[in-house]
Order: structure tokens, then C-alpha cells, then sequence
């Protein structure tokens, strides 16, 4: 009897895992968790093409190449949110050989530092879109490149209108 059959739904359920595994190394703020959850940079990354450099685009931030530079950009993120929860629904995952796309939106609440010491500021929520791209690697698989991007609600259209009426 073969296993062909078992090892896409096996392939998926690692893939989520990993992608679930991304997020709540967020909402911990562990930083050394996410950093392994991440792909190393070049050619010996286990993922078998030359250059696959990491990538990254934060809602409304510039694209981030390179592994000091996206994981830079976590350390900033986590350094500047006391609290952060990610409320993953749509989530959609898509495994080719050694390449595997979640697609999911993200409905996060975060808050920052309060201007009284030890407190929480206001949380705040967001809708994003996010597409992770995973490679498989021999010690699992590795968030290849993440892009979220912001969802604008009708309460956002109608906030915009309301800016510009006269006053």
C-alpha cells in the first residue's frame, strides 16, 4: 500500500502548523522563536534555489530583502506593542513540491505603551490580508516571504468622508 495519498495532507497540516507556530510567536513577543521560524538567507538554506533571499512587507512599510532586515523589522514591531493578538480566519494552504502558500486574513488587536508607566494603552483592531510563503527545509518548513496588506472597511470610507465635509 503507498503513502502518496497521506503526504499532501500531511505537507498541509505542517505548513499550518508552522504558519500558527509564526503567529503566536508574535502574540509572546518571542523574538528568538520567530527568528527560527524564518528561512535563512542564500544558498545553502536548505530550500535548493540560488538567491532565495527572505522578504517582507508590513501593512504600509516598504519591502524588507535580507534576514537582518526583515527580522529587524519584528524586533521593532515587538519592542513597540505591549500586546498583540492575531485572529486568523479565510486561512487557504497550497503545497507545490517544496513550496507551500497560506493565504489568510489577519484581524488583529494590539495595543502600545500607555503614558502611565506599567499600564496598556487603547487597543486597537486592523484587518490585513496576508500571504506567507513557506520552503520546506530538512529541519521543517520556513517562512520564505510574508506581505500583509490593510483592509480598508466601510467605516474607514465613511471616517474619510467625514474628514472632509465643512465643518
Amino acid at each position: 500500500m503507498s503513502d502518496a495519498g497521506a503526504t499532501p495532507h500531511t505537507d498541509i497540516e505542517e505548513v499550518e502548523t508552522a504558519n500558527t507556530a509564526f503567529y503566536e510567536a508574535m502574540e509572546r513577543g518571542d523574538f528568538e522563536e520567530l527568528a527560527t521560524l524564518w528561512l535563512d538567507d542564500g544558498p545553502d538554506n536548505g530550500g535548493g534555489i540560488e538567491g532565495d533571499t527572505i522578504s517582507c512587507v508590513h501593512p504600509g512599510w516598504p519591502v524588507l530583502s535580507g534576514r537582518g532586515e526583515v527580522l529587524r523589522s519584528y524586533a521593532l514591531i515587538m519592542a513597540n506593542t505591549e500586546y498583540i493578538q492575531f485572529f486568523l480566519t479565510d486561512v487557504r494552504v497550497s503545497v507545490a513540491d517544496d513550496t507551500a502558500v497560506v493565504t489568510c486574513t489577519e484581524n488583529i488587536l494590539s495595543g502600545g505603551p500607555s503614558e502611565e508607566a506599567g499600564e496598556l494603552g487603547p487597543l486597537v483592531g486592523q484587518l490585513v490580508v496576508a500571504t506567507n510563503v513557506f520552503r520546506r527545509t530538512p529541519d521543517g518548513w520556513r517562512i520564505w516571504s510574508h506581505h500583509g496588506s490593510p483592509v480598508l472597511t466601510e467605516s474607514d470610507d465613511e471616517d474619510d468622508e467625514d474628514d472632509e465635509s465643512p465643518a
